[in-house]
């Protein structure tokens, strides 16, 4: 929802209302999980160091995470959605996508239902979310920021295009910081800028990126609300209060690492082929590493083992302040899917 970890928080904690808070490490080397508003008005954002988000806020609050809590409060907002359709989409637990072509309520407008979805959030929960409206996921999801906190925005299909036309490419959904950069350095600016370009041309600059960015700027995005997401990675990482600075040191967090990951691989009774060791050094510079093995597998041992070969592939470059380890190419099977009509097409995507 509306800058949800903090949000919760502030609720839980009345005397945290009105004031700028991050809930995440206090520490220099603690990262930002989420920022209140009133924080966020100081330059203070999510993934940013605890050291840089004081800095920008002296006065910034500090508060510990409680993910169950979030666990909890998201799922009661989820309930509210299934009451409108059975088509949600979770992205995260603060975001997911809902299809209302055909809804529950048996009502014409996705507007409405937005809106009525939103007050029912703000009533069982307390919080506020914003949501986006339009006729496809990708629409939506951008329109989802338009009139954040606590809004939403509705482009129509008359309107699709010239709101495309005339939005800045940082706001493209998928355009991330160094894709912007790139676009800035070819002179693509807007959506209009955009526009003008060939397939051709993009998919040369951007490669397979390029076709996507040539359809969605003509409002083309044919991807469907999928009830059931299969998971495709799942990994587990940890960052150090004192850099490290030898490969034994790594390998001792490498075996926790390892441990962790086999506990959450049984947990959801699934193994995987692709192992990938992440690590950040202490110039934030980070390297990845896989390795894809010719069967299954989720044991400790066995991760350790290849996590450590992936290790000495290279010589270390720094110290080392994160390491992270990951499982790829799961042999969990893909759900069937519920047919989504294809003669109309209404999508929201909710903030919370």
């Amino acid at each position: 929802m509306d800058a949800f970890y903090a949000s919760v928080e502030q609720l839980d904690d009345p005397s945290l209302k009105g004031k700028p808070i991050a809930v995440g490490g206090s520490s220099d080397r603690g990262v930002i999980s989420a920022a209140s508003y009133e924080a966020r008005k100081f330059g203070v954002r999510s993934a940013m160091s605890s050291a840089v988000a004081r800095k920008l806020c002296p006065d910034l609050i500090f508060v510990k995470h409680h993910f169950k809590r979030y666990k909890e409060v998201s799922e009661q907002v989820r309930a509210i959605f299934f009451e409108y359709t059975d088509l949600v989409e979770p992205l995260s637990l603060d975001e997911a996508y809902l299809d209302v072509t055909e809804n529950k309520k048996g009502n014409p407008s996705a507007s409405l239902i937005a809106k009525d979805i939103r007050a029912k959030i703000l009533e069982k929960t307390g919080l506020t979310a914003s949501a986006g409206i339009s006729i496809n996921k990708f629409i939506a999801k951008v329109a989802s920021d338009y009139n954040k906190p606590n809004g939403q925005k509705t482009v129509n299909p008359s309107e699709v295009l010239d709101f495309l036309k005339n939005l800045d490419i940082k706001k493209f959904y998928g355009v991330g910081k160094v894709t912007q950069k790139k676009m800035y350095a070819l002179g693509i600016y807007t959506g209009a800028d955009l526009k003008t370009k060939t397939e051709a041309y993009l998919t040369e600059n951007f490669g397979k990126s390029g076709a996507h960015y040539y359809k969605i700027v003509r409002g083309i995005h044919n991807s469907t609300v999928k009830p059931h997401r299969t998971r495709k990675s799942i990994g587990a990482e940890r960052t150090f209060n004192v850099n490290l600075a030898s490969e034994i040191y790594m390998e001792e967090r490498l075996q926790d690492l390892s441990d962790e990951l086999e506990r959450r691989l049984s947990k959801d009774k699934i193994a995987g082929k692709t192992i990938t060791l992440k690590i950040k050094y202490s110039d934030f510079s980070v390297h990845t590493r896989s390795k894809t093995l010719a069967y299954y597998i989720s044991d400790a041992s066995l991760l350790f083992e290849t996590a450590k070969m992936l290790l000495y592939q290279q010589k270390m470059e720094n110290s080392v302040r994160l390491l992270g380890l990951s499982m790829h190419n799961l042999n969990n099977t893909t759900t069937t899917k519920k047919a989504v009509p294809k003669d109309v097409n209404v999508q929201l995507e909710f903030k919370f």
